[in-house]
């Protein structure tokens, strides 16, 4: 089968030679090698073997041979007859023919009853396989029934536990969803389409039953601490890996946008309280989070207009500039840095700027006039003091 399942928690050994679960809904890739071409019948003729192709049942002479020894793998206790049977149904699992896999699957499940074979970690598998072909043909009920004798059979094994899971919830059952999805992460917390799930249901419950919703809830059982354990030890794919990589890079992500928010949110309540040291600090930490937020510099450069240090928010101004070059709110604060730093004829430059890109600013319109004459007036002043020649 094209994706497959480790053993199930609780399972024990090592199981080198196993031929591992099919996956519905996870990314484990299979450790078998899969044949070129669909797996092909083999008949006597002659007292010979031949393969025989699928065109006209003749053996193409000079075509390759395709390899049908994975067939043959041991699949854990399972008898040779048997572990066929299992490894036939993970080769249709994975080229799509879904109808088929289960036939396979049930004859190794029936097979195991008639030859008395009670491995349970055996069954398991081969339970929660065919429930994964159920589930690719959207027989949801039949997959349920399989993950729970799967489970039966080992408890709190991962992939029933999350193939039921999105049984029932295929189904409209989200309690119940809910419940083996919550379960699914106390074993794993790496499995992102658990955590998607259990957001997407809990909106819906919470819109479904209100504010109480987690009061009609089945109880969501303790998974014991050994099974966490056994499966924090496993060894890793590379693509569980991966999986595991990107889902700590979202949650990174979404915690500095969060945190991001509530800090801005924050600074701008302070700016609104005229508390404007507290709001410059938290608008210093935004940048540490967003340092190409332009916004993040004209809502600075406000609180350190504030407390008159003209140059700092001159600076934060011009770095707006670099980002916008047509942010009016950064041209205007900038004039107003200039203006407390005196030099009038850069705040005048900077007034006509916004007027420019908004003759409609009223604020730009009387700063520009009274910066006219502040600028005027040292012009004068200037004069009067300077000596004639």
């Amino acid at each position: 089968m094209g994706n497959v399942q480790e053993k199930p928690p609780g399972s024990g050994g090592g199981g080198g030679g196993r031929s591992d679960q099919a996956t519905a809904g996870s990314g484990t890739r299979s450790r078998e090698k899969p044949p070129t071409h669909g797996a092909p019948q083999r008949e006597v003729a002659n007292g010979t073997q031949r393969d025989n192709n699928t065109t006209g049942g003749q053996e193409e002479r000079g075509s390759p041979a395709v390899d049908t020894s994975y067939l043959d793998a041991p699949a854990g206790a399972l008898p040779p007859h048997l572990a066929r049977l299992k490894n036939e149904g993970n080769n249709l699992f994975k080229h799509g023919q879904f109808g088929d896999a289960i036939e396979k699957y049930t004859q190794a499940i029936d097979g195991c009853a008639e030859a008395g074979i009670d491995s349970a970690e055996d069954l398991c598998i081969l339970y929660s396989n065919r429930a994964a072909c159920n589930l690719k043909v959207g027989n949801s009920t039949d997959c349920i029934q399989d993950c729970t004798k799967a489970l039966e059979l080992q408890p709190y094994s991962l992939k029933p536990l999350l193939r039921r899971a999105m049984a029932y919830e295929s189904l409209e059952r989200y309690r119940k969803a809910y419940v083996d999805y919550k379960t699914v992460l106390q074993i794993d917390t790496g499995v992102q389409a658990a955590h998607d799930r259990v957001h997407r249901i809990t909106k819906m419950l919470i819109e479904q039953d209100g504010p109480g919703w987690r009061e009609n809830l089945p109880e969501i059982p303790n998974v014991p601490q050994s099974i966490q354990q056994q499966n924090r030890e496993k060894p890793v794919s590379v693509e569980v890996a991966q999986a595991r990589a990107a889902r700590a890079a979202q949650e990174e992500v979404r915690r500095k946008e969060a945190r991001f928010t509530l800090l801005k949110r924050e600074g701008n309540d302070l700016v609104k309280k005229g508390l404007f040291q507290e709001a410059l600090e938290k608008y210093s930490e935004c940048l540490t989070l967003k340092p190409d937020e332009c916004a993040l510099y004209t809502n600075r450069a406000i609180c350190l207009l504030k407390l008159n240090h003209f140059e700092e928010a001159k600076q934060d101004c011009d770095s707006a500039l670099q980002m916008e070059p047509g942010n009016k709110k950064a041209f205007y604060r900038r004039a107003l840095a200039y203006k407390g730093l005196q030099d009038y004829l850069s705040a005048s430059s900077d007034l006509q700027e916004v007027l420019q890109l908004d003759p409609n600013v009223r604020e730009a319109e009387q700063e520009l006039e009274v910066v006219t004459g502040l600028l005027r007036q040292s012009l004068m002043d200037s004069n009067v003091h300077t000596p004639r020649v």
